[in-house]
């Protein structure tokens, strides 16, 4: 039997999630231990209703990255750093 798995968007992306996973998705408007439904299911195996849902573990930043943008032959140059934020979920229902 196959295990029952679900795609589903959020902030612009697709995940391939089943029961159990934890993940860092786009920061949702969530407090922690919350329970969180995802509506847009793009796909389920296994044959499940189309419904997800998650518990919020956590929220944080991620790593700074260096964006250096600059333009040639104008002596034109900007250092700048950046931290996403995200939210960590675990999918308890698929």
């Amino acid at each position: 039997m196959a295990v029952p798995y679900a795609v589903i968007l959020t902030g612009g992306k697709q995940y391939k999630v089943s029961a159990g996973d934890i993940l860092n998705v786009e920061l949702l408007k969530a407090e922690e231990g919350e329970e969180v439904t995802f509506e847009k299911v793009y796909d389920i195996g296994g044959g499940a209703a189309p419904q997800v849902t998650a518990k919020v573990l956590e929220s944080g930043k991620g790593r700074k990255i260096t964006v250096y943008t600059y333009k040639p032959k104008k002596g034109s140059q900007r250092k700048m750093g950046h931290r996403q934020p995200y939210t960590r979920v675990q999918i308890t229902a698929v």
